[in-house]
C-alpha cells in the first residue's frame, strides 16, 4: 500500500551520474542506477521498516545508461528500491519485469530479510513466462546511510608479508560460544572485536583476520526447506552491505567500529569477498537485483543467451569484462578499504575474474584495474586460484601483487605427516615457499599462502581423527564434501579416550604446525585449529549454523595454543620469511640452502629414500638447520661444529634451549630446529 501523502520531486539542477547508488551529501541524496538496456526506471521509497510504499518516482535522467536524479530532503535512514522497465525477451537475455521491486547493486545497508514466496522470481512455469505478482513485500530493500564516523585519525595497518599471520574465521561463529564475550555480542562481528578474543588473537601471534563472507548474502531455499542455513555465505546478494544478522543494530557503521578496535590491536582486517557470481543463481533462479536490472550486461550468457554462463557450479557468473560491471567491483573494493577501512581481500573463486574471451587472462582487465589502482594495489590481495571451469586450476598464474591460496602446500604437508612415501621432494618445494609455481614473473617468495586446513574441508584435528568424512547433519547422505582427504585417524575414528592415540594425534599436529610455519610464504590458521577444534569429521560445513562448526572455546587444547604461540614467535625472531626465493650456494641472490639426512648431504638418490629431512639456511649471523622426522624415532648427524637446539615438537614445551655436537636423537613425528652456536 502506497502513501500518497509524500510529495516529491527531483532538483533537475543537482541529480549526477558520475557517483553511482543513493549518496547523501547532508541536504538531499543522488540516486543513480546503471542499466543500459532498460527504458524506464522508477525510484520506490518505504517507510523506515521497509514495509510502506510512500513513494515513487521515476529517475528523470539518463547518461550512458547511468540513470540519475537528485531528491532534496531524503537523507541517511530512508528505504528505497528499483522497479526496471524493459523488454521481457528471455531469448534476447532480456528479463525486466517491473512487478519485481529490486535491491540497489550500491546498497550499502540493507532492511528486511528474503521470504521465499513464489512472487520474488520474474518468471512462471518455463523461464520463458513472465510473472506478474509484485514482489515488494517479500524482499530486502536498501538504506542511504550517513558517511560521517569519527574514524580518530586512525592509520590504515600495511604489516609486511613477512611478519603475517593470518587467522580465517567465520564472523558468527568464532565467538558464539566464547565464555569470555560477552553474551549479548556473542555471534556478531562485535564479539570478533571483544577484548577476549583479541587478547587471544595477541597471545598467539595473528596480525590479520580473514573473516568468511560478510557481504549481504542469502540463504537457500533449498537448505531453508532442510532446516539448514547457508553458514559459510557464499551467496552474495550486496557487494556494498554487510551482511544485517552480524550487525547487532542493523547498521553498517559497526563494520568501522569493529575495525578500528581491530588496528588498534594491530590486527588487520581481511574480508573474503564473491564477486564471481551473485546469490540470484541461474536463469530459474529469483529476480531480485541484477537480473531484474540488466541480465545481459551484469551476468555472462551462453551461446543460447536465455542461458547463464556458469563457471562457479552456482548457477551465474558475474559478467567482469563489462565495464560498468567492471566498475562496480571495483567501487566495492574502494568502499570497503576507504570508507570501511579494511585491509585487504581474498577472492573467491578468482580464476572467474580473470575469464574473458579466451579464458583466464592474468593479464586481463580485472587484474589490471586493481594493479593500477592507488587504493587497492596498496592493500592485501588474495586469490583462490580455482574454478570449476575448463583451465580454472590457475595456482603460481596470478599477477603480483596478488597471493594466492597454496592447496599443494595443504596436501603435500597432510601427506608427509602421514607417512606417505616418495614426498620428500615435494615437501622440500613447500618448505621453500613453493618456487616450481611461483619463482616467475619476479614474484617474491612470500606469493604463497600456505595453510593445513580452510573453512572447506577437515579442520587440522580432523585430519589427524578421521580417515574418511562424516557429513550425514548436511542431510545429503554423505555424498556431499571431498573424499580425498589426505588424513589418517592414527587408530580410532573419531573421539577417544585412548591416551597413545591422543599423543600421537597431538605429536603430529605439532609438528604440521611447525612445518607451516617454518616454510617460506605465508602461513594461514584455520581459527581453532591452533587449539584443537574439531567439527566431528564433517568437511563441508557451508550449511552447519550449529554446534557442529562453531568453535569449541571451553575445549581449547592449552598445550596446544601454546606450542602456536611459541612456533610463531620462534618464527618471527629468527626472522624466518624472507621475500627473496632461496637459492643453492653461489646460484643467486637468495638465501643459501642445502639439504642433508640423517647422516649427511643429500645426495641425488637420497630423496627417495627413508628417514629424516634436514633443511640448512647459510646465514652470515649463523646457519638453521630445520629437520623433519615423519618417521619413528631416529638418530641424526648433525653438521660439523656446535649447534644449539631451539624447538623440539616432541616435547610440550616445545621450545628448547641444548647444545649439541655429533650424532643425536629426533622424537617421532617431531620437527627440530638448530641454530649453528657461536663462540
Amino acid at each position: 500500500m502506497r502513501d500518497q501523502s509524500v510529495t516529491l520531486s527531483f532538483d533537475a539542477t543537482k541529480g549526477r551520474p558520475d557517483t553511482i547508488g543513493a549518496v547523501s551529501d547532508g541536504e538531499g541524496t543522488n540516486f543513480a542506477l546503471f542499466s543500459e538496456n532498460a527504458t524506464r526506471v522508477e525510484l520506490c521509497l518505504y517507510d523506515e521498516e521497509g514495509k510502506v510504499e510512500t513513494a515513487r518516482l521515476d529517475l528523470p535522467s539518463m547518461e550512458g545508461g547511468i540513470w540519475f536524479g537528485y531528491l532534496a530532503g531524503v537523507g541517511p535512514g530512508q528505504v528505497y528500491g528499483y522497479r526496471v522497465h524493459g523488454p521481457w525477451a528471455p531469448e534476447e537475455g532480456h528479463r525486466f519485469n517491473p512487478a519485481k521491486l529490486l535491491l540497489d547493486p550500491y546498497a550499502r545497508e540493507l532492511r528486511g530479510e528474503l521470504v521465499w514466496d513464489p512472487a520474488v522470481f520474474g518468471h512462471t512455469g518455463d523461464d520463458l513466462t513472465r510473472d506478474d505478482r509484485d514482489s515488494a513485500a517479500f524482499v530486502p530493500k536498501a538504506v542511504v546511510v550517513d558517511p560521517d564516523f569519527d574514524w580518530n585519525a586512525e592509520e590504515a595497518l600495511r604489516h609486511r608479508w613477512e611478519e603475517t599471520l593470518i587467522w580465517e574465521a567465520h564472523p558468527k561463529g568464532a565467538t558464539m560460544r566464547h565464555p569470555g564475550v560477552d553474551e549479548a555480542d556473542r555471534g556478531s562481528l562485535r564479539g570478533m572485536a571483544s577484548d577476549a578474543v583479541i587478547a587471544h588473537l595477541k597471545r598467539v601471534g595473528v596480525t590479520a583476520v580473514e573473516l568468511l563472507p560478510m557481504h549481504g548474502f542469502l540463504h537457500d531455499q533449498f537448505l531453508l526447506d532442510k532446516g539448514l542455513r547457508n553458514y559459510w555465505g557464499y551467496n552474495t546478494l550486496s557487494f556494498f552491505a554487510p551482511h544485517r544478522a552480524y550487525l547487532k543494530t542493523g547498521k553498517a557503521s559497526e563494520v568501522k567500529e569493529v575495525v578500528r578496535k581491530l588496528h588498534a590491536a594491530g590486527i588487520e582486517v581481511i574480508l573474503d569477498v564473491v564477486y564471481n557470481h551473485t546469490a540470484e543463481g541461474s536463469e530459474l533462479g529469483p529476480t531480485l537485483s541484477f537480473r531484474g536490472i540488466d541480465n545481459a550486461s551484469y551476468y555472462l550468457l551462453a551461446e543460447n543467451r536465455r542461458h547463464c554462463f556458469d563457471t562457479t557450479g552456482c548457477g551465474n557468473t558475474l559478467n567482469v569484462a563489462h565495464p560498468m560491471v567492471l566498475r562496480m567491483v571495483i567501487d566495492s573494493l574502494r568502499y570497503w578499504v576507504q570508507v570501511m577501512h579494511v585491509d585487504g581481500f581474498r577472492f573467491d573463486l578468482a580464476s572467474t575474474l580473470g575469464r574473458e574471451a579466451e579464458g583466464f587472462e592474468r593479464e586481463g582487465s580485472f587484474f589490471a584495474a586493481i594493479r593500477q589502482d592507488p587504493v587497492l594495489a596498496q592493500v592485501k590481495l588474495i586469490a583462490e586460484p580455482w574454478d570449476i571451469g575448463e583451465g580454472g586450476y590457475q595456482v603460481g598464474g596470478f599477477p603480483f601483487p596478488f597471493r594466492e591460496w597454496n592447496d599443494k602446500a595443504r596436501d603435500d604437508m597432510r601427506a608427509f605427516w602421514r607417512r606417505d612415501p616418495g614426498l620428500k621432494g615435494d615437501l622440500a618445494q613447500r618448505l621453500l615457499g613453493s618456487p616450481v609455481q611461483f619463482d616467475h614473473s619476479q614474484r617474491p617468495a612470500t606469493s604463497s599462502i600456505n595453510f593445513l586446513a580452510a573453512h572447506d574441508g577437515f579442520t587440522l584435528r580432523d585430519v589427524v581423527s578421521y580417515d574418511g568424512k562424516h557429513n550425514e547433519a548436511n542431510g545429503e547422505d554423505n555424498r556431499d564434501g571431498h573424499d580425498n582427504n589426505l588424513s589418517h585417524n592414527l587408530g580410532v575414528e573419531g573421539p577417544t579416550d585412548d591416551p597413545g592415540i591422543l599423543e600421537a594425534r597431538h605429536r603430529r599436529s605439532k609438528a604440521m604446525l611447525a612445518t607451516l610455519m617454518l616454510s617460506q610464504g605465508v602461513p594461514m590458521l584455520l581459527a581453532g585449529d591452533e587449539f584443537g577444534q574439531t567439527q566431528g569429521g564433517n568437511n563441508n560445513t557451508y550449511a552447519q549454523d550449529s554446534e557442529i562448526s562453531w568453535l569449541h572455546w571451553e575445549a581449547a587444547d592449552e598445550r596446544l595454543v601454546e606450542a602456536v604461540a611459541s612456533l610463531v614467535a620462534l618464527r618471527r625472531e629468527l626472522s624466518l620469511p624472507d621475500a627473496r626465493f632461496a637459492r643453492a650456494p653461489g646460484e643467486g641472490e637468495g638465501p643459501e640452502i642445502s639439504w642433508c639426512h640423517a647422516s649427511g648431504p643429500m645426495g641425488e638418490g637420497d630423496w627417495d629414500s627413508d628417514g629424516p629431512l634436514g633443511l640448512r639456511y647459510h646465514r652470515e649471523g649463523g646457519d638453521l638447520l630445520i629437520v623433519l622426522n615423519a618417521g619413528d624415532d631416529s638418530g641424526f648427524l648433525l653438521p660439523d661444529g656446535t649447534w644449539r637446539r631451539r624447538l623440539d615438537t616432541a616435547h610440550d614445551p616445545v621450545v628448547v634451549d641444548k647444545v649439541e655436537a655429533g650424532e643425536i636423537s629426533l622424537g617421532w613425528q617431531s620437527v627440530c630446529l638448530w641454530e649453528a652456536a657461536v663462540g
